[in-house]
């Protein structure tokens, strides 16, 4: 590969090179330990062939030749040592990230890029003014939702440990550490790599969605609830720092999940697991509030004698001491006299109280709580204060305000057919779902609107979706409003699908004064969907029953846009431009109808599915689609990168909030060629789909993308509680996107990224002209950002590797792989040509470096991968051995290319 010439590491990245180094030796005198010294000679020996490979273009049979034939047990712990390896590379890249936004902060030379302090730095040079930042922060809202789709699920025990070696690794920054501390550190290191190589990546036993809703909330109860209000306390120090302003922010942030309640296709998910999620969500944040309250109790001392505190938190005291007589016999004698603290512990109590629903001395809402919080920091600064706890309160009042009562904010969300199965018993129409969109919207009109009921039916998808109704309308009461999120309609195609919603929770008790409660969120997936988006809302918004429900919503509508199915059914510029397009004319709907429009992005975590750094991607995004305002999904092993540690936790949201905010206030300049360009996009969009459409339609494509790739391991193993496929595998539909675009990477050919663009350049430079193009790959940041991301998705392909994969379909490989191949090399040449670079990520020095650091690493689990999973197939793919060995590759591979779902 081209890249392979970039240097292997940066001069002032001589730390990294230098942890890179201290693990991988670790790690070598691990694998000796564990399995054996020869073992870790083998190893080398394999991952110097795979260097030779590289670098001085040795055969790809050379390599593979040593991967042939292995003991299955072997083969497994080979795969295991590789991914050991690179998991030690990527935890030293984490944790250089750390070093360098440290260097930064302890330098002071100039702001880190895309932090807080240079997006309002860069503000001001634009003209922003205090007044306007302030005004704009009050419509500012940022909202990441963690669903329930993973690519990888390492167990908690895993993840912990992982922790461990990011705390040696950071507590090694301190220059005065001894010999001896460093020695404790390796100690520390050792163990956690030790005691992790003895435990299984993980486990033989699909997940259930309690054991999903637990490890997504390992990052929302420890890391992010954290830093949360650090990411306030770094805004507020760069509004003084850039603006002198001092201004009490508002809420600016909140998180949502799918975790228990994602019905699309899950038969797991229902009424009872939307209930367990919220109750458990409630438990872990009330119980992260004890701890703090207990916190604050240790730290708030002052004594009467000292200090006078605020009256009105004397009398409060007096009354919660009435109200809970056991905690207020709790109060030591001896610390009678330290009012705060002796608030604090019946506060504590209350708080108890909450976790009982309906205890009636429990607090009603988080606001509450809020409220007694709000006393005490008003008193401590009333009396000298500041600087003796209520710092440490605000931290406090920043998570209430942030996670309520609930945690996170659940989302539900459910196909449109089911809906349709429902409303066919509901109605006694079986030929409900084939009538014409007038019949049944105009049908469905007085059952949304409250004036005809629905009559009831013993049809279990019936009385299934009234029991989802009926739930959220209770938890609604227990949690609060803000405990729910949005109900997400996939495969929306029309104003009868949403309208149908509004039917169902009527059906199903969700009204609260005369009105339905909750915000409806058509998902437009595919690309017709996306095209014929803007039809099905002006139709919406025509509908006077729903008008009426938008205006007891505040006038919002929420769409959801599909990223994923939209890129599986038209490849990566057909998905790119019909999500930029649908954008555009959706805001021209809402803006003919006073509509306040905003959109949920539900991007993936590799580019084939949306995922694309922050910044670029709202920057690229249509003028006035973000307005303050940024709903996305967070899935797979992003979550693992980018919330796993605090450091980079706290990174992430302050650039997240940072390109809001830039993209909200001061948007790409309005371009004149952008009409022209929209129109020639249009046509490579076209040409694009149909010659990926014609690889994916061709006739035999079903049986080469299951022989050619593994996605008959993907289905075994037990990444998920839902099922890999929607229905029966009658073609690419009926795929699920993440297993799709997973197995074409874990074959190293990734066209789910890249197939149909070199075509479209090809035919475009025909009909418009080389020149045309390079103008938009120069200066259209759609363009420019949607080719960075091709780019670097075939940095990470390997067609050679691809090409073993590909033997293994037999004498269809003859049929599809000189397809891939020419057109991975157009569009490599094409993408070359407009970006004016020789090799591919030239422009992207230190991503090439990233990906030349894992290749040795990865390339022999792929070989690995392939022999292994000839036999096997050939041994009749029985649940085996074998299968624990592929598996070991798959995840391997996994973390090697870090972006693979």
């Amino acid at each position: 590969m081209n890249q392979q010439r970039s240097p292997e590491f940066f001069p002032h990245d001589a730390p990294l090179r230098e942890d890179v180094r201290r693990l991988g030796t670790l790690v070598g005198t691990m694998l000796a330990e564990q399995v054996a010294p020869a073992f870790l000679d083998e190893v080398e020996t394999i991952r110097t062939a795979a260097i030779a490979r590289r670098h001085e273009g040795a055969p790809l049979e050379q390599l593979a030749t040593l991967l042939t034939g292995l003991k299955t047990a072997e083969a497994e712990s080979l795969a295991r040592a590789f991914a050991t390896y690179f998991q030690a590379v990527n935890i030293a890249e984490r944790v250089h990230r750390i070093r360098r936004r440290r260097d930064y902060q302890r330098l002071g030379d100039a702001p880190q890029p895309e932090s807080l302090l240079d997006v309002l730095q860069q503000l001001k040079e634009q003209g922003v003014g205090a007044g306007e930042l302030v005004e704009w922060l009050d419509r500012l809202h940022v909202e990441p939702v963690f669903t329930a789709h993973p690519t990888e699920a390492m167990r908690r025990s895993l993840l912990e440990k992982e922790q461990a070696i990011v705390r040696a690794l950071i507590d090694n920054f301190d220059p005065t550490r001894t010999p001896q501390e460093k020695k404790e550190d390796d100690d520390r290191i050792f163990m956690a790599l030790s005691s992790g190589w003895q435990t299984a990546e993980a486990s033989p036993v699909r997940p259930s969605v309690q054991d999903e809703h637990h490890h997504v909330g390992f990052y929302l109860a420890n890391p992010i609830y954290r830093i949360v209000p650090a990411l306030y306390e770094s805004l507020t120090e760069a509004l003084q720092e850039v603006y002198g302003v001092a201004v009490a922010l508002p809420r600016l942030l909140s998180f949502a999940t799918w975790v228990g309640g994602d019905m699309d296709g899950n038969p797991n998910v229902g009424a009872d697991t939307i209930a367990q999620s919220l109750a458990t969500q409630r438990a872990h944040v009330l119980e992260h509030y004890k701890a703090d309250i207990a916190g604050l109790a240790r730290l708030l001392s002052q004594t009467e004698s000292r200090v006078d505190v605020d009256p009105r938190l004397d009398a409060r005291l007096a009354d919660y001491r009435r109200r809970f007589p056991q905690a207020a016999a709790h109060i030591r004698p001896r610390h009678a006299d330290m009012l705060y603290r002796g608030f604090l512990t019946v506060v504590e109590a209350r708080l108890d109280a909450t976790l009982e629903d309906d205890h009636p001395e429990g607090y009603a809402s988080f606001r509450e709580l809020l409220d007694d919080l709000t006393l005490i920091q008003d008193s401590l600064i009333e009396h000298r204060g500041l600087h003796a706890g209520a710092y440490a309160v605000q931290r406090m009042i920043t998570r209430v305000r942030t996670f309520g009562f609930h945690l996170a904010r659940l989302d539900v969300r459910q196909d449109s057919r089911v809906h349709d199965d429902a409303l066919a018993a509901l109605l006694g129409d079986e030929e409900w779902a084939g009538r014409d969109v007038e019949h049944r919207t105009r049908t469905l009109q007085p059952f949304a609107g409250g004036r005809t009921a629905l009559k009831g039916s013993d049809d279990a998808n019936a009385q299934s979706l009234k029991g989802v109704f009926e739930t959220l309308h209770r938890s609604r009461r227990i949690y609060g409003r803000e405990a729910i999120g949005l109900y997400i309609i996939s495969m929306a195609r029309t104003a009868a699908d949403v309208l149908a919603v509004l039917a169902l929770a009527r059906y199903g008790g969700l009204v609260s004064d005369e009105h339905v409660p909750l915000d409806i969120a058509p998902l437009f997936e595919t690309v017709d969907d996306l095209t014929n988006a803007p039809a099905t809302l002006r139709a919406l918004f025509a509908d006077p029953v729903y008008r009426e429900h938008l205006s007891s919503r505040g006038g919002r509508q929420w769409v959801m846009l599909g990223y994923s199915d939209s890129g599986k059914d038209g490849g990566t510029l057909a998905s790119r431009w019909g999500l930029q397009r649908a954008q555009v004319e959706l805001l021209d709907v809402a803006k003919e109808h006073d509509v306040r429009l905003s959109f949920f992005h539900g991007r993936g975590g590799s580019a084939s599915r949306g995922g694309a750094r922050i910044a670029p991607a709202l920057m690229s995004s249509p003028r006035g689609s973000v307005a303050g305002v940024l709903r996305i999904t967070e899935q797979g092993e992003v979550i693992h990168r980018k919330y796993g540690i605090r450091a980079l936790a706290l990174r992430n949201l302050e650039q997240t909030v940072g390109a809001v905010l830039r993209a909200s206030l001061r948007p790409r300049d309005v371009e004149a060629r952008e009409e022209v360009w929209r129109e020639q996009m249009s046509a490579l969009a076209s040409s694009s789909r149909k010659t990926y459409r014609e690889l994916i339609d061709r006739d035999g494509f079903i049986d080469y993308f299951r022989s050619a790739t593994p996605i008959d391991v993907i289905e075994r193993m037990s990444l998920g509680s839902r099922p890999s496929r929607r229905r029966s595998m009658r073609g690419v539909q009926d795929l699920r996107a993440i297993p799709w675009v997973f197995a074409w990477t874990q074959c190293r050919s990734i066209i789910t990224g890249w197939y149909g663009l070199g075509s479209a350049l090809e035919e475009g430079a025909k009909q418009y002209g080389d020149e045309a193009l390079i103008e938009m790959a120069r200066d259209w940041p759609f363009f420019i950002n949607m080719l960075d991301d091709v780019e670097m998705v075939l940095a990470k392909s390997d067609l050679g590797i691809a090409e073993a994969f590909s033997r293994l379909a037999g004498e269809r490989h003859d049929a599809f792989f000189g397809l891939i191949k020419d057109e991975f090399e157009r569009t490599t040449h094409w993408l070359l040509r407009l970006k004016g670079s020789t090799e591919l990520l030239e422009q992207s020095p230190r991503l090439a470096v990233s990906i030349r650091l894992r290749n040795p690493y990865v390339d022999p689990m792929s070989l690995l991968q392939v022999d292994l999973l000839k036999r096997w197939r050939d041994a009749g793919s029985e649940e085996d051995d074998l299968l624990r060995a592929l598996v070991a590759c798959v995840n391997g591979v996994s973390q090697g290319l870090q972006n693979t779902g």
